[in-house]
């Protein structure tokens, strides 16, 4: 699988735009879009994850399922497709939450889509992420990723 962005390109410096208010930017979902994927596939799930992130178990930005196999691309600022679901972030809020570092060192942001053999996750609204994210790693049958990095801007 190949997943790719113009907002936010592989190895780049991710813009102010797709960060969190409190880093100085908007929060717009990047546009993303994926290509030769497996031919079962039934559906899509993406995630963002920081894997710097001082928690000890990093931060997850973003997790979203069910998104249909017609579906091979999200504009930027979103929507996702009907049928789509969001999961609640590490923010605390359902749906994309972007970059916002602690001051120091720049943190890597692993953006990722996984090829799913259903059409749907099948996990109940009442799910915790990190079970969604479970169930999404236990049946995917591809998946692919990139990474961009961000730092807070100096004061």
């Amino acid at each position: 699988m190949l997943l790719e962005s113009t907002a936010i390109p592989a190895n780049s410096e991710i813009a102010l735009k797709y960060t969190e208010p409190d880093s100085g930017g908007e929060n717009i979902v990047p546009d993303l879009t994926w290509s030769d994927f497996p031919a079962e596939t039934r559906s899509f799930a993406i995630t963002v994850y920081d894997p710097d992130a001082p928690t000890g178990s990093g931060w997850w930005h973003w997790v979203a399922v069910d998104i249909p196999a017609s579906t091979t691309s999200i504009p930027e600022g979103g929507p996702l497709p009907d049928g789509a679901r969001e999961w609640v972030n590490d923010y605390g809020y359902v749906g994309y939450g972007g970059a916002c570092p602690p001051p120091g060192p720049a943190h890597h942001y692993i953006h990722t889509v996984y090829a799913l053999p259903t059409e749907t996750l099948g996990v109940p609204d009442e799910a915790t992420s990190a079970q969604v994210r479970f169930t999404i790693l236990a049946n995917a049958i591809d998946s692919a990723s990139f990474t961009a990095t961000f730092a807070q801007p100096e004061s």
